[in-house]
């Protein structure tokens, strides 16, 4: 395996994927980050390569046929196919969806198929990471479901262990779902509570085959200290236990305190800080394996292409001073795409520092209830003690 190359992955047309004006996910986000990326040289550390649109074949390795010919009726017609989810609020229709969705997926397994040959040791495709489309429906922003479709391909290629870590502020209800009885995989959530958000999924219970669907559902208005508490104090046990070959991060950024859909409170201090411990995880417990996405994200001037710039950087282990100036050039297209005013920097001052939880564990606090609940339901599975 190839440990020096990293990929990203990119084709201009990935912001085809383009649900219309007004529509939260604008592809502008994705557009403005890899140009931000290239201002700023993080491309010029990685290997750039293109993808071919996902077959119908690779996308019914999570999806049904009857909706895999439903979404090119819509991309044909641009008519809606309710019954299958798309021309709702959420997934609205549009021309050319299933090609837009495909490439999208294509990327994505273009990201794994360069990992798993040993072609490069890291892949990023930020413009994937569409986890909540279901095997006959399209849900949440999301039509065809990227990464579940690669760690399908992984395991019909012979992987036998594939972990799926997920820090989108949703939970991860797709991937889940579509492994959900399948001990190969291990899929692990960490999202705002479903009581508070979309899709409403995600408890602690909800625990999958022999404890391999782990759901870490924080409160309202957790910020870094308390998000990085929580990670550690699930994830990187769980992964070395589990030992996967391969390893599969989603990285929506929707956790900042600007994201207008949801309701926790991380800086880009503290979303870098989780991009850093994946990393070293990654070569800890996964030989370096690592294939990164994309994913939520709404806020797209201030939060968007900073995150995932960050993210690009330090996949390709050349991460950025967070005291980076933005350039001016990229502050420039900021202006003439959106018409807002661009962030000055790549850092929001904070300084995203936790305790961990071998600390002690505190019963009168939310966040250490809501990491003992997962704890307790999911460590026993593994032979892991639930107390800290």
């Amino acid at each position: 395996m190839n440990g020096e190359t990293v990929r990203v992955v990119w084709d201009d047309a990935l912001t085809s994927y383009d649900f219309g004006p007004g529509h939260p996910l604008a592809p502008v986000r994705v557009e403005l980050t890899m140009a931000l990326a290239e201002e700023l040289g993080v491309l010029d550390e990685v290997e750039m390569a293109g993808c071919a649109p996902a077959t119908d074949d690779e996308l019914a390795l999570v999806h049904t046929r009857d909706y895999i010919e439903a979404v090119k009726r819509v991309s044909a017609t641009g008519r809606p196919e309710p019954a299958y989810g798309l021309g709702t609020d959420d997934n609205p229709a549009f021309a050319g969806v299933h090609q837009a969705s495909a490439l999208i997926t294509g990327a994505t397994l273009a990201a794994a198929r360069a990992v798993w040959t040993g072609e490069a040791g890291h892949a990023v495709n930020v413009a994937g990471g569409l986890h909540h489309a279901m095997a006959a429906a399209a849900s949440g922003f999301c039509v065809y479901n990227d990464p579940a479709v690669a760690i399908a391909w992984l395991l019909e290629r012979g992987a036998s262990r594939v972990a799926y870590v997920d820090v989108d502020v949703h939970h991860g209800d797709g991937v889940q779902a579509r492994f959900y009885d399948d001990p190969r995989v291990l899929t692990i959530s960490l999202h705002e509570s479903p009581r508070t958000l979309f899709p409403g999924t995600g408890f602690p219970g909800e625990h999958g085959a022999q404890g391999t669907a782990v759901n870490v559902a924080l409160p309202a208005g957790c910020g870094d200290g308390g998000w990085l508490r929580a990670f550690h104090a699930v994830v990187p046990p769980l992964l070395r236990e589990f030992a996967p070959e391969v390893l599969l991060t989603q990285h929506g950024c929707d956790s900042h305190a600007l994201d207008p859909l949801a309701n926790l409170m991380l800086s880009l201090d503290g979303q870098r800080a989780a991009y850093a411990a994946l990393h070293e995880l990654a070569h800890e417990t996964a030989r370096g394996r690592w294939i990164v996405t994309g994913g939520g994200g709404y806020e797209l001037v201030r939060v968007v292409p900073r995150a995932w710039t960050h993210l690009i950087a330090e996949v390709s282990g050349h991460p950025l001073d967070p005291a980076t100036p933005t350039p001016p050039e990229w502050r420039r297209l900021v202006a003439e795409r959106t018409g807002e005013t661009a962030p000055l920097t790549l850092t929001d001052g904070r300084n995203p520092e936790f305790h961990d939880f071998s600390s002690g564990y505190d019963p009168a606090d939310s966040i250490d209830r809501a990491i003992m609940a997962t704890r307790k339901a999911i460590f026993p599975f593994h032979g892991l003690d639930p107390l800290p």
